[in-house]
């Protein structure tokens, strides 16, 4: 076992011996010593003067190692003439063992220099039955408690600063993190509405862009360019909206108001336009809902028609929305199979941010391929798009179009 390296003195430990050392020697060279008449009498001070210097050095290093050696100096030092700087550098280090010992050694020092305090009091009391006793325990007070209880209140004040420090530092990583929460999910959501917005005039514009380059004939190519005029102008239109408050940071801008199951018609009636054959089936009451539930299930109607749009086959694509007391239901159908008419190219994040929106809500989202539907053709293979919005305590989803 190799044994970790002794660190050096720290240097306010080594000012501290050397004026402890210094004064002690100017106190010798005038003759001031607190106990004259001893066994050992003239310079023989000076070692316990030395090396009670010596182990200030360690009062940092290794508190506990100098205070029990400092305390057989200070009985060594009352054989000789004594000197006031070796009992000062004596209270020193009963203060440095409680402030930089182990915890443990800081409750047990204070203690254990109390009962010696009263003990001490207690004794030379009885033995010399005189009053003058009682100042054998005041000297002896002020050379242990006293400084091991100042110990024990600065180490309780650097505690208490050391614990406000971490709990700062603990609350700034704590916001830095909900920081970056924030800005994630503010980001996925801005990804959300301009994928809702922009995809689905896109997408018309893909499609008749290719059935009139794909098509022979005037009357098509002049519908087909009208129609991709009209998407582009909306497209750029709510392009521009969503650019300018993102710019706009004073606050003046005021936001578009978010959409809600009264524009279900227009939606429907714009994917028809496009050339979707869909219908609107709303059922139940559809005033007074949450405006995120509302949000979302138009947006995920959106998404589902402009899905259809792209990839659905030749067919009827019905658009369902059920509102009852603790959800709305929204069920969007449409043919699933091999297209004959021009296809655009999708990523599958409108899956992902309808699944997002309804996961937001605390619903539940499927989307896949089902059987026939009935009162369709037989053996028509149908994809539906189904969301369950539960209208009790929303997830609040602001709107930024």
């Amino acid at each position: 076992m190799q044994l970790a390296p002794a660190r050096p003195p720290h240097r306010d430990d080594v000012r501290i011996a050397a004026v402890g050392l210094l004064g002690g020697l100017v106190l010798w060279a005038f003759g001031l010593g607190m106990n004259p008449g001893r066994l050992f009498n003239g310079s023989w001070l000076l070692v316990p003067l030395a090396a009670m210097a010596g182990l200030e050095l360690l009062r940092r290093t290794r508190p506990w190692f100098a205070l029990c050696a400092g305390t057989v100096v200070l009985a060594a030092d009352q054989c000789t003439q004594g000197s006031l700087a070796t009992v000062l550098m004596y209270t020193d280090l009963v203060y440095a063992a409680v402030l930089y010992g182990s915890p443990a050694a800081a409750r047990r020092i204070p203690v254990g220099s109390g009962l010696l305090t009263v003990g001490s009091t207690l004794g030379t009391l009885a033995v010399w039955r005189q009053p003058e006793a009682l100042l054998i325990g005041v000297a002896v007070g002020l050379i242990t408690f006293a400084p091991a209880t100042t110990g024990v209140l600065v180490r309780n004040h650097r505690e208490a600063a050391a614990a406000e420090r971490l709990r700062a530092e603990q609350t700034a990583l704590l916001a830095e993190m909900d920081r970056t929460q924030a800005v994630t999910a503010e980001r996925a959501r801005m990804a959300r509405e301009l994928h809702d917005m922009v995809a689905n005039h896109l997408s018309a514009i893909a499609i008749h862009s290719t059935a009139a380059l794909s098509i022979d004939d005037a009357a098509t190519t002049r519908t087909a360019l009208e129609t991709i005029r009209e998407n582009s102008v909306d497209g750029l239109a709510e392009m521009r909206r969503l650019i300018g408050i993102l710019r706009d940071s004073s606050g003046d801008t005021e936001p578009v108001a978010a959409p809600t199951l009264d524009g279900l018609a227009a939606l429907v009636e714009h994917a028809r336009t496009n050339g979707l054959d869909a219908a609107l089936t709303l059922t139940g009451t559809a005033t007074g809902l949450p405006a995120p539930v509302e949000l979302a299930a138009y947006r995920i109607v959106q998404e589902s028609l402009t899905n259809a749009l792209k990839h659905a086959s030749a067919g009827r694509v019905p658009v369902v929305v059920a509102c009852s007391d603790d959800r709305i239901e929204v069920r969007v159908t449409s043919p699933y199979g091999d297209r004959d008419g021009p296809r655009a190219p999708g990523s599958g994040a409108g899956l992902v941010g309808m699944r997002e929106r309804t996961a937001l809500l605390g619903g539940t989202f499927e989307a896949g391929p089902l059987g026939a539907e009935p009162g369709g053709a037989a053996g028509e293979k149908v994809w539906r798009v189904r969301a369950v919005l539960p209208l009790e305590n929303p997830v609040p989803e602001r709107e930024s179009t």
